[in-house]
């Protein structure tokens, strides 16, 4: 009787252990709790990529339409450089999880038969500090196809620290612990432009 019980008894666990292994109910379930992470990360990858690309062209966009306000005037004031940048930063809107730096400079090459390349003025925004930057009669550098003798130009620089949104809180605290390179990827343009309507754009008061 003993031996037949037992003998039963392994039956029975063997029989229910088939029948474990054959019984498809719930395998969806158990797929879905598999692949949910990985379409999230998908997801949430591509939104990303897409807001980083789109920013990167507002960076650029800022370069270009900072120069091409600026080569329009005759002269100007640091109000005026003041108020240009503040119109291309706005360009960067909605994304607003860090600040671009902007620096608008004017390029004297001088009628030299070996030119020098001089600032004549030169001005900056950071976050919302609006400041002086090269020193005047200071030497800067131009690409060699633009170091054309008694010249003007003028150089806009824009900058930004792209932050992700993975990455970035309100009040600037790491999220979710990602603190790696991600977290803050450099975005830069530079843009030359001469003047438009005369030889040079003076700055009086720069």
């Amino acid at each position: 009787m003993y031996r037949a019980g037992a003998h039963r008894g392994i039956s029975t666990i063997t029989a229910k252990a088939m029948r474990f292994c054959g019984d498809r109910r719930g395998v969806a379930a158990i797929e879905f709790a598999f692949i949910v992470p990985v379409l999230l990360i998908m997801y949430f990858v591509t939104m990303e990529a897409s807001q980083a690309i789109e920013t990167s062209k507002k960076v650029s966009r800022i370069g270009s339409m900072v120069a091409d306000l600026v080569t329009q005037q005759q002269s100007v004031v640091k109000a005026d450089l003041d108020a240009i940048m503040k119109i291309g930063s706005s360009t960067l809107q909605p994304y607003n999880r860090s600040s671009p730096s902007i620096i608008i400079t004017g390029i004297q090459i001088t009628d030299e038969a070996s030119p020098k390349v001089q600032v004549a003025w030169s001005r900056k925004l950071v976050g919302n500090t609006y400041s002086a930057d090269a020193a005047k009669d200071s030497i800067t550098t131009v690409p060699t196809t633009l170091k054309i003798r008694n010249t003007f130009l003028v150089r806009v620089e824009s900058n930004l620290g792209y932050k992700p949104i993975i990455t970035w809180s309100a009040d600037d605290a790491q999220a979710l612990g990602l603190t790696s390179a991600f977290s803050n990827i450099s975005m830069g343009e530079t843009y030359y432009l001469r003047p438009r309507r005369s030889p040079t754009v003076p700055c009086s008061d720069c």
